[in-house]
């Protein structure tokens, strides 16, 4: 898996062999949106509003399919809306990716294997990371937000992780994971 995030909740996702764009109507100034959705496999609009939506206290990731079943071609990728400003992304082989803009929906047992991506200024990013790690700490938590925010959030966030990976995207430069 790998994140590439442009600012504000625009964000290219590599996983499970395909190419995600997550809000390329909303990339930052300088930005081509065109550019940026170029090769996506799936682009996602409206931080996923118009996605198929999923209890995210009751879904469970998909499992390889076995070499017996491999006639069920299942989708490389699958991505649902898990609530306002809550996207799920679901690819086989991976952990699940949840990227949250808003409200932390009520997580199941797969959060804590997961990767989430928090988006927002200074005291979203901190009160977002902070309901993550209330909920279910996941396998690691990626901060998406200007310095300044970022800054704030790390003291308030690092003494709670309690085995969770930490890390901060810097605008335009991939993370793989």
């Amino acid at each position: 898996m790998k994140l590439t995030w442009f600012g504000g909740t625009t964000i290219r996702i590599h996983i499970g062999g395909a190419i995600l764009v997550v809000d390329a109507a909303a990339a930052p100034a300088g930005i081509d949106a065109a550019e940026l959705i170029s090769g996506a496999d799936r682009v996602i609009a409206d931080f996923g509003a118009h996605l198929p939506s999923v209890d995210a206290a009751r879904w469970k990731p998909r499992k390889p399919t076995r070499l017996l079943d491999e006639a069920e071609q299942l989708p490389a990728v699958e991505a649902f809306s898990v609530g306002a400003g809550a996207v799920l992304i679901d690819a086989v082989g991976e952990p699940p990716l949840l990227l949250v803009a808003a409200d932390v929906p009520a997580l199941g047992r797969w959060a804590d294997g997961a990767v989430v991506a928090v988006f927002g200024d200074s005291e979203q990013l901190s009160a977002l990371g902070q309901a993550v790690l209330d909920a279910t700490p996941p396998r690691l938590l990626a901060l998406a937000g200007e310095d300044a925010a970022v800054d704030a959030a790390i003291p308030l966030l690092r003494d709670r992780l309690d085995g969770t990976g930490l890390v901060a995207l810097e605008a335009r430069l991939a993370l793989e994971i």
